[in-house]
């Protein structure tokens, strides 16, 4: 850690130059005890603040927000009655104002002087930032060196969005009470923010000096409204006789475009979230906030580029994807879920990890969305694990796209006994595009003329995606 920032100094930071407004009324210590009131006022004097936490308004680019800030240097951050109450307060005149709210953290915990009355109080806080988040409203998360014990195990732990400042201690129970209370260390780089993003607990890492921007960008896909769009749409015939086998094969070729192409070409802004926030990560599926084509959403995808032999898509790469849908109810924010796999994983541990339901709570999930949901169907679609992203209001198919129960090659195996007649089983099963738009199944497909490029299939398909998305609103 090479600088430790002041509460002021981050809103100062962060917030546009002049913009704060404090919520903060004065706190009397006067019926204090003592010894306890001596230390408040040390406290005060080192800080320079009145309390472990300030709260106010402000700007970040313009974009009011609501911002709840530790301050460590009093009584390490802790939260006693006084800083609770003032949080609390903070959260709930956000909600009723409709602000997003920015809460930085770094806090030992709970204000051991004054006991369980202070402990308890987190509990209210944690119920104020989930009527908070029921309204439909950001909260956002920074969690600074040091964030542990009741602060980090609350409050700390509820954003939408979570980031760590690089390298900070971030854990449930500080590394000296562990060893104080054990008679041994804790394991060293645990608690720290970086492996907490390995292993999808947070979002990511972020520096003080990048907050602003980042802040900026969120704000900009959950506040600010649709942009105009600037892709065009594609049209064509399609290829009523484009044969299923060929489209197989082409689509698990290298060359094929994956879910990174359509957002690398088709988004304004990309905002990768990480994993389950229960300390599971699957890299084979990918959620970012984004707008796309000018339109903000919260898109699913499976990563054509991270499944493979040796790591296919399990049941951690399904409950991320069930994050994201609960996310997108929260936000209000239209849910785009991206289809390329060659199937879930087929192991002990994707049985015992509850793939098959996990695939049924993902198909639940996505059902019963009450935003607008827009599927594709972009590569292979093989399997339950393709079928769990497939059940949206509006299904686009790439025309060498397709969707059966099985690999054509098992599907061979079930009815002829060799996996021979994969070909014949592709060519018989309506697995094309066309046919998933002659049953039903899909609503629209992106026409892929011969000669098409892979950059100007993905711009096609973003485009189709936005427009579905603007559909919904209309």
């Amino acid at each position: 850690m090479t600088h430790r920032w002041t509460a002021q100094e981050l809103l100062d930071l962060v917030l546009d130059a002049g913009s704060f407004e404090s919520w903060d009324e004065p706190i009397d210590i006067s019926d204090a005890p003592p010894d306890y009131r001596a230390a408040l006022e040390a406290a005060r004097a080192k800080a320079g603040t009145d309390e472990s936490v300030l709260t106010g308004r402000g700007l970040v680019h313009g974009r009011p927000v609501a911002v709840v800030a530790n301050e460590f240097r009093f009584l390490a951050g802790s939260i006693g009655l006084a800083a609770a109450r003032r949080i609390t307060s903070a959260v709930r005149r956000a909600t009723a104002e409709r602000l997003p709210v920015l809460a930085t953290t770094a806090s030992g915990g709970t204000r051991m002087q004054e006991g369980t009355p202070a402990f308890v109080q987190m509990v209210e806080i944690s119920r104020a930032v989930m009527e908070h988040r029921a309204a439909g409203l950001p909260y956002l998360v920074y969690l600074r060196h040091p964030t542990t014990g009741g602060v980090y195990a609350s409050w700390g732990s509820l954003a939408h969005v979570t980031v760590g400042e690089p390298g900070a201690l971030i854990g449930f129970l500080g590394p000296k009470v562990f060893e104080a209370l054990n008679g041994r260390p804790f394991p060293d780089g645990v608690q720290v923010a970086e492996n907490l993003s390995h292993h999808g607990v947070i979002d990511g890492i972020a520096t003080a000096e990048e907050l602003p921007g980042l802040v900026d960008a969120v704000l900009g896909i959950l506040v600010d409204p649709p942009s105009e769009p600037r892709l065009p749409r594609r049209t064509g015939e399609l290829d009523p006789d484009r044969d299923a086998w060929a489209s197989v094969e082409e689509t698990r070729g290298e060359e094929r475009i994956g879910v990174r192409d359509v957002l690398r070409h088709g988004t304004d802004v990309v905002l990768p979230l990480s994993g389950t926030e229960k300390g599971e990560r699957d890299s084979t599926v990918l959620v970012v906030m984004a707008r796309l084509d000018g339109e903000p959403c919260l898109v699913v995808g499976q990563d054509r580029s991270r499944q493979g032999p040796a790591t296919p898509m399990g049941p951690g790469a399904l409950r991320t994807a069930r994050r994201a849908m609960r996310l997108a109810n929260e936000m209000r924010l239209p849910l785009v879920t991206v289809i390329d796999t060659p199937g879930a994983e087929l192991s002990q541990r994707a049985e015992e990890g509850a793939i098959a339901g996990e695939i049924a709570r993902c198909l639940a999930s996505l059902a019963t969305m009450t935003v607008p949901t827009v599927s594709v169907v972009l590569g292979q679609g093989c399997g339950g694990g393709a079928l769990a992203l497939l059940p949206a209001q509006r299904v686009i198919v790439a025309e060498k796209a397709w969707l059966m129960p099985l690999p054509p090659e098992g599907a061979s195996v079930i009815v002829h006994g060799d996996a021979d007649h994969a070909a014949e089983q592709a060519r018989t099963m309506r697995i094309r595009a066309v046919d998933l738009l002659a049953h039903g199944t899909a609503h629209h497909v992106v026409p892929e003329p011969d000669g098409d490029t892979g950059e100007a299939l993905a711009v096609a398909v973003a485009a189709e995606i936005g427009a579905a998305i603007r559909l919904s609103r209309s």
